[in-house]
């Protein structure tokens, strides 16, 4: 024997997205980082002939469909992959399982900000604020008139129907009391412990003197959310049929909108896939509702075909571009408790540097270690 080691591999890691200096963290241990450098995804050719060659990590996005082809593909060398985003409907779980391929998520540390934005453009749709703009901008405002060319509507003490309760539907919720809104939930599973908190909160602001009315929340089924709900958000996760007893793909569609009221509102910053756009558009034509705030679609970027885009419908749809996380902190912080590219490298930093998976918080499919030590 000559004694020699051989040399040390080095790890590579392979990034569909720039998500910024975050990355400098894999850079600094050694390892080796390519960064795709387009703003869209990397071509599908392009994304399997990485996983092919043996890369050790993947940093993934929403847009990139890693399924059964990609995940086979690094079978024995991909050590894991880590998405830079709470959902992950574009990784086949069970695949990835098969594999033996953990991934991660980004999910809480996106929360605020998601509930943020939701509230947000629930008041732009509601309060009319692009319609009110674009008539100054257009040299179309001739002079102040009390109700003249329009209104808006007011959201202090409307009630609010919050579709699902996670940790984004309560912030959102949380949020809400802060206007003194009542608020119906829905979910398959009640947070009891969180709704006797805010209704403590709601009583104590008008205990205080600082709400005239005393709000309300409460649970109902989501048949009454939608008949008596001034706004409905929704904050459920992507479930199609088979998935779950409670399926959320096209959860809003020409049956559920009919039910809501005339005068109310639809938000999601949740999933597209929950609200059937072409009913949507039908509805807002037709005023089955009055008006409606998306931030996802069903297919994105949103098509130029879209029923969303119809000219008719434009002053009651506000369409945003998957933007409710977009905060400078919440998106780009290497900070894993702050930012989700800093959440997104440590979960690939713990799959890379071997942590048992019960140390691993961002770990989704832990079944996937679990298999492993007990095959």
């Amino acid at each position: 024997m000559s004694g020699k080691t051989s040399p040390k591999k080095t790890i590579r890691v392979f990034a569909t997205c720039d998500i910024g200096p975050s990355l400098d963290r894999l850079r600094q241990r050694g390892y080796e980082v390519e960064v795709y450098p387009g703003p869209e995804a990397p071509p599908r050719e392009l994304l399997l002939q990485r996983v092919r060659s043996g890369i050790d990590g993947l940093i993934t996005t929403l847009r990139d469909r890693i399924d059964a082809e990609v995940l086979e593909a690094g079978c024995g060398t991909l050590k894991g992959v880590a998405q830079i985003a709470v959902g992950v409907d574009n990784i086949s779980r069970a695949d990835a399982n098969r594999c033996r391929i953990p991934f991660t998520n980004t999910a809480d540390v996106l929360t605020s900000a998601t509930a943020e934005f939701a509230f947000a453009i629930l008041l732009a749709a509601s309060r009319k604020l692009w319609p009110s703009e674009r008539l100054v901008r257009a040299m179309q405002w001739g002079s102040w008139h009390p109700f003249l060319p329009f209104l808006g509507d007011e959201v202090t003490g409307k009630t609010i129907a919050v579709i699902g309760c996670g940790r984004i539907g309560q912030a959102m919720i949380t949020k809400c009391s802060g206007f003194a809104m009542n608020v119906l939930c829905y979910s398959p599973r009640p947070k009891g412990e969180f709704i006797a908190k805010i209704d403590r909160l709601m009583a104590v602001q008008h205990e205080l003197g600082l709400v005239q009315q005393r709000s309300w929340i409460r649970y109902a089924g989501l048949d009454e959310c939608l008949r008596e709900a001034d706004y409905v958000s929704l904050h459920v996760p992507l479930l199609r049929e088979g998935e779950s007893p409670t399926p959320t793909w096209h959860l809003i569609n020409e049956q559920t909108l009919r039910m809501m009221k005339k005068t109310a509102y639809l938000v999601n910053t949740s999933r597209g896939p929950v609200v059937d756009e072409a009913a949507l558009a039908r509805a807002l034509r037709e005023g089955w509702i009055a008006g409606a705030a998306l931030d996802v679609f069903e297919q994105e970027p949103l098509p130029e075909d879209s029923p969303l885009r119809d000219p008719a419908i434009e002053d009651r749809c506000r369409i945003f571009h998957h933007f409710a996380s977009g905060g400078t902190a919440t998106r780009l912080s290497a900070e894993p408790n702050v930012g989700m590219a800093g959440r997104c490298v440590q979960g690939m930093l713990d799959i890379l540097e071997g942590k048992p998976y019960g140390q691993m918080p961002y770990l989704v499919n832990r079944e996937a270690f679990v298999n492993e030590t007990t095959s």
